[in-house]
This record gives structure tokens, sequence and C-alpha cells, in this order.
């Protein structure tokens, strides 16, 4: 039926062109600014120990408790997990685009504030930043899924899953510039007004400068989306949207013909006929018998892979110094450390985790989705899994490359893998009408794990105990294995229209052939 609709079709077949670059640019805007945002406060929260938390003594810098660490550091992710569910189901009751540039106005807006935080008392100022930072996350959470259904509803459907992962491989970008900005920055104050954070002698106290750095670093995420608004706004909303849960189709034709520069023939007829057989909700038995399974699947590979991906630090400690890439705090001035940790942060993210993004773009279309997955759980599950068994002897001065190597290999697949997989999988996996809603479930469910890893994972090591950090890693590669088989509850989408994958066009979809991936391309005649 959907393959007969004259707009759907268009959208499915029209030629990768000048616009798909610009929504691809305008959504990842979002996702760098969404990066930076969440990521710039490891750079620069070991500076705010430093200055507010300093007791005077000549033996230690200051220190953020382990309890403020984990709210400045961690209520971003809760606000994020709100703003996915909250942003996800707006996104499909409101439709995409009105609800788009509220996220990007509340990211710029808080990453404003957060930076402005006040307070007469160290206690004060954490609260205030956390206050802030909770609703920065809250408009982060809402580009998740609106920026995932967006791209996917754009995008033809030989070339989908590498415009999606696109879109969140800025992300990468964005942690490869909250480590570079924090790391110039830093540095030009140190030279600047002379700090003595090149000197051989300890500071214990941060110098007065050090307090416009963590302000400036935190303000600066407000100017890309402040740069995209515009552009966010003169989107058109998705012509899937329009068409399938709208019921306009002459609005959808005219939308998408000047999208993509042709002539695209109105049929509200059959429109409304596919309408009303797609009428199911998310908690219906129809919902569950069709998409039951992946709902599952993209919710718990996000929360397994979230899990390991936030817990990855706890060898930081370690690597870094053994790289030379930080040293002991107290042999440096604060901002000398915070340029240290921002260049360590630089560096694993240009060489580890930023190729892992692209070389999921260039690939997805020809592996698919399935197979990175796939591949990318199983290399974490088997590099985390030496690193926990062989950690003492890695610790090792004279094996530091072999550290390193198996570190930032780990970081690779997670982004040539599940990190960007359970990304694409949820915005085509599920019908229109529910599709923001589900890839916001999905990425809650990640937040979730997130939160297990930052919180929980990391608090159980925070003592430092080596025999907990190896303990935790193997646990973590346990976890990667089960995120490997949870992965069989999904299937592949590549080479497919939205349609054809969730059944809206009449056939059985993905959920009901209970054929392997490779099948399920080589195969389409059964939903035809």
């Amino acid at each position: 039926m959907a393959s007969n609709i004259a707009v759907l079709s268009a959208l499915d077949n029209a030629r990768t062109q000048w616009y798909h670059v610009t929504a691809i640019v305008i959504a990842g805007m979002g996702f760098f600014t969404d990066a930076y945002d969440l990521f710039c406060i490891s750079t620069v929260s070991k500076l705010l120990g430093r200055l507010y938390y300093y007791d005077g003594s000549l033996t230690k810098p200051g220190k953020l408790p382990h309890d403020v660490n984990n709210f400045v550091v961690g209520v971003a992710l809760v606000g994020t997990l709100t703003g996915q569910l909250v942003f996800g189901w707006l996104g499909d009751k409101l439709g995409r685009k009105k609800v788009y540039g509220v996220t990007l106005v509340l990211m710029a807006l808080c990453a404003i504030c957060s930076g402005l935080s006040f307070g007469f008392s160290p206690k004060a100022v954490m609260t205030t930043l956390c206050f802030f930072r909770f609703w920065l996350g809250f408009g982060i959470g809402g580009d998740y899924p609106l920026s995932a259904t967006i791209m996917s509803e754009y995008a033809n459907k030989n070339t989908r899953g590498a415009f999606i992962a696109a879109v969140f491989a800025m992300q990468g970008v964005g942690i490869v510039f909250a480590g570079l900005v924090s790391m110039t920055l830093s540095r030009i104050f140190l030279e600047e007004f002379k700090g003595p954070g090149f000197l051989a002698s300890p500071v214990f106290s941060a110098e007065p400068e050090a307090d416009y750095v963590w302000r400036i670093v935190l303000m600066l995420g407000a100017l890309p989306a402040i740069l995209t608004f515009y552009w966010r706004m003169k989107m058109p909303e998705t012509g899937r949207y329009t068409a399938l849960i709208e019921g306009n189709a002459k609005q959808a034709a005219s939308d998408m013909g000047r999208v993509l520069d042709i002539e695209i023939q109105a049929e509200q007829d059959k429109l409304a006929e596919f309408k009303s057989a797609n009428e199911y909700s998310l908690l219906s038995s129809e919902f569950f018998n069709r998409h039951g399974r992946h709902l599952i699947g993209t919710a718990t590979t996000w929360f397994l892979l979230d899990i390991a991906f936030y817990s990855q630090n706890l060898a930081q400690k370690d690597i870094f110094p053994a790289m030379k890439l930080t040293s002991k705090p107290e042999t440096v001035s604060a901002l000398r450390e915070m340029f240290e940790t921002s260049r360590a942060m630089f560096v694993i993210a240009l060489f580890g985790t930023f190729p892992g993004y692209w070389f999921t773009v260039a690939f997805i279309e020809k592996i698919g989705r399935y197979y990175i997955q796939l591949l990318g759980f199983f290399m974490m599950s088997v590099f985390m899994f030496i690193m926990g068994v062989k950690y003492d002897y890695l610790r090792n001065e004279d094996h530091k490359w072999a550290f390193a190597s198996l570190y930032g290999l780990t970081f690779f697949f997670a982004n040539f893998g599940p990190n960007s997989t359970t990304f694409v999988l949820p915005a085509e996996l599920f019908p229109t009408r529910l599709r923001s809603t589900c890839h916001a479930i999905s990425a809650a469910s990640g937040k979730a794990g997130a939160m297990v890893g930052a919180f929980g994972v990391q608090s159980y090591t925070q003592d430092g105990d080596v025999n907990k950090i190896k303990r935790a890693m193997i646990l973590l590669a346990f976890t990667n294995l089960i995120g490997f088989f949870c992965t069989f509850l999904v299937t592949e989408t590549k080479g497919r229209s939205l349609e054809e994958i969730s059944g809206e066009d009449g056939g059985g979809g993905v959920n009901e052939t209970q054929l392997t991936p490779k099948q399920t391309v080589n195969r389409p005649e059964q939903w035809e």
C-alpha cells in the first residue's frame, strides 16, 4: 500500500542531493552541542574542586566530595533521560518540527546559565550548577528521538542508515571539541596570566583566573545551538508525519516536492486508507505482536551498551599517567591539571572515539546495522575481559602502549558498533505514529544504563582499589556479551522502506517473517 503512495515513493527513491546534506548538518549540529555539553563537565570537574573545596591544606589540593561530584557530572544524564521520554512523546503527538526548536533553545539558554551559576557558598554554586545542568540535559534528551526520527523520515532507503549514523557521528566531533576547547582555554589563561601551572613547585589553591575558565567552557556550548536555530526552524515538517499522521496529502506533497525539487501528486484517498489501517496505540496488543520484540531488543541493547560505555574511564587514572598525558594532582596547579585532563580527553577522543563513528557511516549500508552491532559488542567484550584479567600486567610502565591500544580499541568498537547502531535501529524499526516515542524509550533505557555506569560501577571503584577495577572490567565484559545476545531480538533494516520494515504497508513487516537479517534483505518478495 505505502509503496504506491507518491510522496513516500519519492522520499524512498530520491537521489542524494544538497538538502540531505543540509539536514545532516542541521540535525548533526544538535548532536555536536549535546556531546560538547555532556562531556565538557569532565574537563572542569577537578577545577571546581580546586576552586570551591580547597581547605588550605599544604599536602593536597581541593577535591569535589564524592556525592557532589556524582551530582555535578551525572545530573545532566537524569535530565537527558527525562527529556527523551517527554520530547519523544511530544514528537509523535504534536509533530517533529513543532518541538524541534524548543530543545535547541533550552540547550542554549541552560548552557549560558550553567556558566553563570552563582551563590555565596560552594554548596550554593554547585546546587545552581546542577539545577541548570538538569534542564540542559532535558533539552539534550529531546534531541535524540527528534533528530533520529527526522533524519530517518527525510532519507532515501538506500542511504538512510549512513545519514542517521552521520548525524550521530557529530557526537564524536563534539567530544573532540570539548577536549580541544578546554585544553586551549586553560593553556591561554596559563600563558596570559603567567599562572604557576608550569612551575615545579606544587600549588594547591587555584589561580584566581580559573573561575572564569570553567564558566567560559560551559557557556560556549550555547554557540552551535544558537547558530543552528534559524535553519532548524526553516525545515518543513517531515513528509511522513504530514501525510501519515496528520493525513494532509496536499501539504506533504507540496513540502516534499519543494525539498526534493520534483512534482509530487497528492493522494488523499490512499492516505486516508493507510491511516485507518495503522491506528493502533503503543499499549495495544497489536503493537506488542508486531513490534514488542524489537522494542525489547533496542531498549536492552542500548541499556547494556551504556553501562559499559559510561564506565570506560575506570582505567583512566592508570592509563593517562602511564602515557605521560597527566601528572599527579599534587605536582601541578589547577589550570595545569585542567589542561592535562583536557589534553588526555582530546587524544583519546581523536584517535579512539572519533574514527569509530565514521567507520559506521562508511560501512553501515555495506555490512548492515545488525552485524556491526554484533561485531562491536563482541570486540568490546574481548578487550574489556583482557584488560580486566591482565590489569596488573598492563599497568606496568613497560606495557603502556599495549594498555593504551586495548583501551583505544574498546572505544573504537563501541562507536564502530552498538553506540552508533543502537541510535540508528529504533529510528527505522517502528511505525510512523510511534517512531519518536519508541526511539525515546530505547534512548531513555540507554541513559538508565549510563546512570548505572556513572553512579554504580564508578562508585564501586571510587577508592582506586585495583582488585575492584579488575572485577568491574570483567563484569563489564560479560555485560557486553549479554548485549551481543540481545542483538538477536532486532533485525536488519538496510535497503528497505520504513513502511516495509514496520509492516505499515500491509505486509508482515520484519517481525512475522523469522528470517535472518541476510534473508530479510535478499528476499523482499516476502512482503509484496
